[in-house]
């Protein structure tokens, strides 16, 4: 009977995109990529979280929409 091992990451595989959705200090909506490479200002929450979403493929758990103030870096 074979045992069964963790499969471990490949380290040269990029890591997987993932956005945090939320507002700015001024109200704006945001999603932000949490490495810093891409988001958007948009015009509503709900715009905001189809960007987060179609960017991610749609992962389970890829977008996390949070409360406190969040800001775009350009």
């Amino acid at each position: 009977m074979a045992s069964q091992r963790e499969i471990e990451p490949d380290p040269y595989q990029a890591p997987k995109t993932a956005f945090v959705v939320g507002r700015d200090g001024e109200g704006h909506w945001l999603a932000v990529e949490t490495h810093g490479l891409g988001g958007g200002l948009f015009t509503n929450q709900d715009a905001a979280l189809r960007y987060a979403r179609f960017e991610t493929e749609g992962r389970e758990g890829a977008v996390r929409l949070v409360a406190e103030p969040i800001a775009l870096r350009l």
